[in-house]
């Protein structure tokens, strides 16, 4: 197990000065935390994408601060000796008060290292400003944005024209001198994601952003397939853990049905 990061050492870690990307993964519950816990996994992220992959929502700008808190507290009480960033969620940031005061509570109730928020706008560079005086540190986002999927217009790769790419460079700028400690870079072009990259002076992590990042984040769920969905195209699944558990459970209750020896019908009813 890795020694336990903190903001210091991650704000180091470039890869023109390192030998491997940063990782993090993101993680909902107590049992997958303690997991993490025990392997060399540098961050986790409780992200509100806990919306659509446990909750069922359709996005994740239905997901609440107290939803969020309760999900970060039990992987935190999970992975003691991890870094742990939590996302602020959609609407608890819509104004500088909101903000502060919805982070403070997100921060110091969860137990988190960070707090996550979506976006480079100036009132949320003021936010994080704030914040990072007020001694919680903060991880920027940029690119896709999943809570302004409807500003945005959809689901799409970042910084394809230059007017585009443009702006990712000028908010990654941003972030940093905001006093971001590290940023997301959420489908963003590759070269465009390299470029910005190679001109901060605190790493970034690429999510669907191309190899040349200085650290990756995928969705635990996404990179096990726990879920029956498709993951989405930049990740390519390392297993198959929903067949795994369907076939798993499909024997046992297979077993029981026969060890109980019921009669044809009800084992039909069962099955169905």
């Amino acid at each position: 197990m890795n020694k336990k990061l903190n903001t210091r050492i991650i704000r180091k870690h470039k890869l023109v000065n390192e030998q491997r990307a940063l990782q993090m993964l993101t993680c909902y519950d107590y049992q997958t935390a303690q997991l993490l816990n025990e392997t060399i996994l540098d961050m986790i992220l409780v992200g509100d994408s806990v919306g659509n992959v446990v909750l069922g929502y359709k996005t994740t700008i239905e997901v609440t601060l107290e939803e969020m808190i309760i999900f970060s507290s039990a992987v935190k009480r999970g992975a003691p000796d991890k870094f742990v960033i939590a996302d602020l969620p959609f609407g608890s940031y819509s104004t500088f008060e909101d903000g502060i005061n919805c982070a403070t509570k997100l921060f110091k109730t969860s137990a988190v290292e960070a707090i996550k928020l979506e976006g480079a706008y100036p009132f949320q560079l003021q936010i994080i400003q704030r914040l990072v005086e007020t001694g919680i540190p903060v991880m920027g986002h940029i690119g896709l944005t999943p809570q302004s999927v409807h500003e945005l217009g959809g689901y799409y790769t970042h910084g394809k024209d230059k007017n585009s790419a443009d702006k990712l460079i000028q908010e990654a700028k941003a972030l940093e001198d905001a006093g971001c400690f590290a940023v997301v870079l959420e489908c963003v072009e590759k070269k465009i994601a390299q470029q910005i990259t190679e001109n901060l002076n605190i790493p970034t992590i690429g999510i669907g952003s191309g190899t040349k990042t200085d650290g990756q984040v995928l969705v635990l769920n996404d990179l096990l397939k726990i879920g029956k969905d498709t993951p989405p195209s930049f990740c390519d699944p390392i297993s198959n853990f929903y067949q795994l558990k369907k076939g798993a459970i499909d024997s046992y209750l297979s077993a029981q049905i026969l060890n109980l020896g019921l009669n044809k019908d009800e084992k039909l009813f069962i099955n169905d």
